[in-house]
C-alpha cells in the first residue's frame, strides 16, 4: 500500500466517521456522553493531524478548523447545538475534495521529505507498540513511494508501457542501474522490499521484530540521504 492510499484510506474513514457522529449528534435529545463523546474527540483529533500534516499550521483548511473546534463548550452536543461538529465534518469533506480531484498535490506534495517523515514516525510509533506487522507495511509504502519520487527526480520512467505502475524491485533496479545509488544500495532495498511484501501478504512468521527495526533505520537513513 503507497503513501497515498493511507491518506485516502484515513481521509475516507474520517469522513464516515464524520457522518454517523453528525447524525448521531442531530437526534440526541441530551449531550453525547461517555463512549459517544470519546468518539467525537478521537475524531476532532485525526482531523486536525491530517491537516497539519498535508497542509500545515498556516493553510485556510487549518484556519476553519481551528475555528470551528476553538468555540466555547465544544463537546456540548445534542440536537440544538451541534453545528460546529457539522463544521469540522466540512473541513474533512473539503481535505477529500481535494485529494479525489488531485488538488493536493498543488498545497503539498505527498511525496516530500516532511510526509515521508510522518508516516517513519507513524511507522516507529507501530513498532514500539508491538504491531510490527503493521509497522512493516507502513514503512514499506515509505520506501515505495521514496523510490518513485527518486526515479521522477532522475527522469526514470514509474510506469510500465502498459500504463500499470512500477513496484518497488524494477524502480530499484533502473536506479541502481543509472547509478543514482550503489548496489549495495540496491541489495538492502531488496532485502527490505522482500519484508514488507511478507507483511503485506500475510506472511508474519517469515520475519522478526528486530528486522523491522532494521528496516526502520535504513529507510529513515535513506530518505536523510536522497529524499532531503
Amino acid at each position: 500500500m503507497s503513501i497515498s492510499n493511507i491518506v485516502n484510506n484515513e481521509v475516507d474513514s474520517i469522513v464516515r466517521l464524520g457522518e454517523t457522529i453528525v447524525k448521531k449528534a442531530s437526534t440526541a435529545r441530551s449531550s453525547l456522553e461517555g463512549s459517544d463523546l470519546a468518539e467525537v474527540t478521537s475524531w476532532v483529533t485525526r482531523v486536525g493531524q491530517l491537516i497539519l500534516k498535508l497542509y500545515g499550521e498556516n493553510s485556510q483548511h487549518y484556519k476553519n478548523y481551528t475555528n470551528a473546534i476553538g468555540i466555547d463548550n465544544f463537546y456540548v452536543i445534542h440536537s440544538n447545538w451541534y453545528g460546529h461538529v457539522s463544521q469540522v465534518h466540512g473541513v474533512a469533506l473539503t481535505v477529500k475534495h481535494d485529494i479525489e480531484n488531485d488538488l493536493i498535490a498543488n498545497i503539498k506534495g505527498l511525496l516530500q521529505a516532511e510526509i515521508f517523515a510522518n508516516f517513519l514516525e507513524i511507522g516507529e510509533h507501530l513498532l514500539n507498540e508491538g504491531y510490527k506487522d503493521a509497522a512493516a507495511v507502513t514503512i514499506g509504502a515509505v520506501l515505495e513511494d521514496g523510490l518513485r519520487e527518486l526515479s521522477k527526480k532522475n527522469d526514470i520512467a514509474v510506469v510500465k508501457p502498459n500504463g500499470a505502475p512500477k513496484t518497488i524491485e524494477p524502480l530499484n533496479t533502473e536506479l541502481a542501474q543509472n547509478e543514482v545509488y550503489s548496489k549495495l544500495v540496491q541489495k538492502q532495498v531488496t532485502s527490505f522490499a522482500h519484508i514488507r511484501n511478507k507483511a503485506a501478504h500475510g506472511q508474519y512468521d517469515e520475519y522478526d521484530v528486530s528486522q523491522v527495526q532494521m528496516m526502520l533505520l535504513f529507510v529513515q537513513g535513506f530518505s536523510e540521504q536522497y529524499l532531503s
